[in-house]
Order: structure tokens, then C-alpha cells, then sequence
């Protein structure tokens, strides 16, 4: 049986999230007269399938390359053939591919825990992309998308997969909609739309990846045992995009250490990029900034937390000093938190009596609040950066380019989902077993890791944690390749990183495939 993650009573939205709104675009993308998906879809009296086809063109990397775009439901249904939901997904296949086995598709998906798949699409993988300021600041509305020059698309073909009660998915009877959100429900029922596009699709015979950002990190790692195990779909390689498998790593909670070490490199390079350091330690490069914040942090700083309350006062004062020291902080501060600095203290005391909260997604992104008393993050502002650019683009461009009409609503991130079942024990979710569990099975599984260095929302330095604790035989270590960008938790915002990233991933999608 798929062996699910050690659960916790855990909610904590990973992924940005956007609320509608109705602003202009600028869209020059030209679809053709729309026509039936192939194959048709099933068209039931209790709940019928929708799609619409439209196709295009992108020039990426300098290639022109022509493509379908679908936007389609697909049922979900139980043993009995009743619907049970309608999800939501919007594919883009290359034209002209003789023989589609050959041709990998990744299966993409954001986080939440109700998030909808807009974030990666519009910002990484898909052909069009929302328009920022080159290091990924806002800018004024209107909003505009403008041709995304690298895309994955020229690499391989892309699903974007919205789970139930987000996007415009939705469990066929509303009051059934909370069985669909939980750990394990999740997994099950992503797995079963992906095996229904892969055979509908005869895809069977295709390289198959699965990409996921935040919470959709832990999805997909959950997928790699319940796709190989309930449908025997063995996967070519996983894609996390701010990666968290195990919430101990960044879960501020009572007894729980582990975060204050984890976050402690991230703090540095914030305090570093918003020159909060010392004069010795600002005029060093970040890298090595980083490297001595991570010496510490695993060293002195780790052992002292270790020993609680044994700690003798001349220690705690030399710790206290180093962790101002690496923050930012006053050793003040610190020691009144007794050594334990939690983030929304952090974003908020860094920059002091200026009024500012920087941001948890990104921490390069400052802003300002109202209450300048209160003891922690008033809202998240590079969350708010970018909420209402991605929510407009994509509702015009859902309806304009791709010929989706509906008046339904499309939830971008929802609070519906919640309560999330985590599941029964009083443990902290862990589905790095997992993802062990997948490759040791398949042991031709790779693994790719995407962080970044300013993410405060899941730390670099805890997803180096989580893989060096992975637990499966040196053999298959070398399965997993990570890269590390210059910006946070949506890395691909900063159109450098962009850059870098799709050649580190299209790079692993050709070896992962046998290219």
C-alpha cells in the first residue's frame, strides 16, 4: 500500500497567493477558431467535460515553435462511474512530433495547500509570462504578459493541473468538496487525473516528469509513490520548484529547534542584501557570507541550542552575539528572544524604526505597514508585489487567447480547502520517506531541486537538510542535482534566474529522458 507522510496539524499556505482582478492586458497571441479536443470528451447529463483548442506559435530560444493549447476538465469519477469532480487543466502539445513517445510531458502543479497552477505557468514553464521589472518588482497596472523566450515548451509538452476547489476545478457535489482535501485525498486524486490524461491521451509511452512549487513539492513527492504503486506509472524524474518534504525543517513550533538553525544562512543573505551586516561581513561576496553563516549554523549555533537551559551564561552571550552578528539583529534582541529568532520576528525587527516589513516569499522585497507596534508580519509584500498582476493576466488571457468562457470564478488561491487533513498522528508531515521509497523502486527516478537564496518561506539550507537525511543507499544519491538562484521562493521572477533555470532544467529533462 503507498506509504503516506508522517501527518501534523499543520496550516500554512506555501505558495503566493492572488485575488481577481479586472485590469487590462496586453496580449497579442492569436488563437485560431477553436475546435473539439481529440479525443472528444465524455458529455454527461450529471456533469459534462469541457474543451476548447486553440493553437499558436512561440519563438523560444530563438526557434519558432508552432503548438496546441487545450483547456479542458476532465471527471474524476468512484467505482460506480458517478462523478465525483471536475478538474481543470490547460496543456500545451508541440505540432508536428511524428512519434509522441518521444516527446517527454511534465505534469506542473503550485502549492497551498490551495493554490492554483498559475504561478509556474505564468511565471516559468508556459509560453506566455507575466511582465515585471527585470529583477521581478512590480510594476503599475495594467498588467500585461508578454512572450516567454524560455519556456519549457521547446523541451517537452506541459500540463498545468488546477487541484479541486482551486482554479476552476470543483468536487461535483460542493458538500463533498472537503474529501478531496488532505494529504493523502490529494495525492489520490491528482494521480487518477493524471492517469486518465496519459491514457486519454496515449502518452503511456512518453517520458513523464512532474514539476511542483511549495506545497506542491510534497504533493509531487507523495505522487511518486502513489502513481507507482496504485497505477504502476513509474515516473522519469520530479522537478521541485522551493522545496519542503519534511515540516519539521520550518515549523516554528514549541521544542522544535530545527528551524532556527535552518533559517539562520537565509536571515544572513537578507540581512546581507538589505546591508544590515557588519562592515566586515557586507563587503564580502553573498557566497561567502553564506558559507559562514552555514559553519555557524550547523556548528556552534546548532550545539548550543542543543543544550537548552545547560547553557552557561559566557556561551549564550558569544552565541547571542553571533547570531546578531549573521542577522542582522542587536545581541539585545536576540537574547530577549533567547536565541531563537521566528521569521515573522525577523521580518519584521530587520530593518527597524523604519516602518518596513520585508518579505517572506522573497526577502528582497520591503514594504510598508500601518501598525508599526506590532509583533510581527502585518502582510507579506512581496506576495502582495505580485498577486494582482498574475490574477488579471491570466483571467484575460484564460478567456481572450485560449477561448475558455465561464462565469465561474477562477481561485487562484482558496481558503476553501481548509481545514487541510495532514493526517491522524501528532507527528510533522514527512513525505521525503516517500520520494526515498520512489527511488529506491525505480531507481532510474532523478531528482531536480530548484532554491532560492532569498526565500524565507522554505529556506535553501533546510532543503539541503532534507536530502542529506534522505535516507536511500549512495548508489542513488547521485539521482538528485540541485541548483540555487539569486532570488526567493518564486526564483524565476528575477529574469536572470529565469534564464538559468530553464537551462538547468531542460538539461535534466534530456538526460532524465535518455536524450
Amino acid at each position: 500500500m503507498t506509504r503516506f507522510p508522517r501527518p501534523a496539524s499543520l496550516a500554512l499556505a506555501l505558495v503566493i497567493a492572488c485575488f481577481p482582478a479586472n485590469l487590462a492586458l496586453a496580449d497579442d497571441a492569436k488563437p485560431t477558431e477553436s475546435k473539439p479536443a481529440d479525443p472528444k470528451p465524455k458529455d454527461t447529463k450529471d456533469s459534462p467535460e469541457k474543451s476548447v483548442v486553440t493553437e499558436h506559435k512561440a519563438t523560444i530560444g530563438g526557434q519558432e515553435v508552432p503548438y496546441v493549447a487545450t483547456a479542458a476538465t476532465i471527471l474524476l469519477r468512484d467505482a460506480e462511474e458517478k462523478p465525483t469532480a471536475s478538474i481543470f487543466h490547460i496543456a500545451y502539445t508541440r505540432k508536428g512530433v511524428a512519434d509522441p513517445a518521444t516527446r517527454p510531458i511534465v505534469f506542473s502543479f503550485n502549492g497551498g495547500p490551495g493554490s492554483s497552477s498559475v504561478w509556474m505557468h505564468l511565471g516559468l514553464l508556459g509560453p506566455r509570462r507575466v511582465r515585471l521589472e527585470d529583477d521581478g518588482m512590480p510594476l503599475p497596472p495594467p498588467y500585461q504578459l508578454v512572450d516567454n523566450e524560455w519556456s519549457l515548451l521547446d523541451e517537452a509538452d506541459l500540463v498545468f493541473i488546477d487541484p479541486v476547489s482551486t482554479g476552476f476545478s470543483r468536487a461535483n457535489k460542493p458538500e463533498d468538496a472537503h474529501k478531496f482535501h488532505g494529504v493523502q485525498a490529494d495525492a489520490a486524486s491528482v494521480a487518477d487525473f493524471i492517469r486518465l490524461y496519459i491514457t486519454r491521451n496515449k502518452r503511456w509511452a512518453s517520458p513523464k516528469f512532474l514539476i511542483g512549487e511549495s506545497y506542491g513539492t510534497t504533493r509531487a513527492a507523495a505522487l511518486s509513490t502513489e502513481l507507482a504503486e496504485r497505477h504502476r506509472m513509474n515516473l522519469n524524474g520530479i522537478l521541485l520548484v522551493s522545496t519542503v518534504l519534511n515540516f519539521q525543517t520550518i515549523r516554528f513550533a514549541e521544542g522544535n529547534d530545527l528551524p532556527y538553525v535552518l533559517y539562520l544562512p537565509t536571515y544572513a543573505a537578507t540581512a546581507w542584501y538589505h546591508k544590515r551586516l557588519p562592515a566586515d561581513l557586507q563587503a564580502l561576496p553573498l557566497a561567502e557570507v553564506l558559507s559562514q553563516a552555514e559553519a555557524f549554523a550547523a556548528g556552534d549555533f546548532n550545539g548550543g541550542l542543543l543544550r537548552g537551559s545547560s547553557l552557561d551564561a559566557a556561551t549564550r552571550d558569544k552565541l547571542a552575539k553571533q547570531v546578531a552578528r549573521f542577522t542582522g539583529l542587536t545581541a539585545e534582541y536576540v537574547e530577549r528572544c533567547d536565541l531563537r529568532v521566528r521569521i515573522d520576528r525577523f521580518t519584521k525587527e530587520l530593518l527597524g524604526t523604519s516602518s518596513q516589513v520585508i518579505g517572506r516569499f522573497d526577502a528582497r522585497y520591503k514594504g510598508h505597514v500601518r501598525d508599526r507596534v506590532a509583533p510581527g508580519m502585518e502582510y507579506d509584500p512581496s506576495g502582495e508585489a505580485v498577486f494582482g498582476a498574475f490574477a488579471s493576466t491570466f483571467n484575460q488571457y484564460v478567456r481572450g487567447s485560449l477561448n475558455y468562457e465561464t462565469d465561474q470564478p477562477y481561485e487562484i488561491l482558496t481558503g476553501a480547502v481548509n481545514p487541510w487533513n495532514w493526517g491522524e498522528s501528532n507527528g510533522y508531515v514527512n513525505v521525503a520517506d516517500n520520494l526515498a521509497d520512489a527511488m529506491t523502486h525505480n531507481p532510474f527516478l532523478r531528482v531536480h531541486v530548484s532554491s532560492g537564496y532569498f526565500d524565507l518561506a522554505t529556506p535553501y539550507f533546510a532543503t539541503r537538510y532534507t536530502f542529506n537525511h534522505l535516507g536511500v543507499d549512495a548508489a542513488l544519491r547521485k539521482n538528485v542535482s540541485m541548483d540555487e538562484y539569486t532570488a526567493g521562493h518564486m526564483m524565476y521572477l528575477n529574469l536572470a534566474d529565469l534564464k538559468k533555470q530553464k537551462g538547468d532544467l531542460a538539461r535534466f529533462i534530456r538526460s532524465a529522458s535518455g536524450h
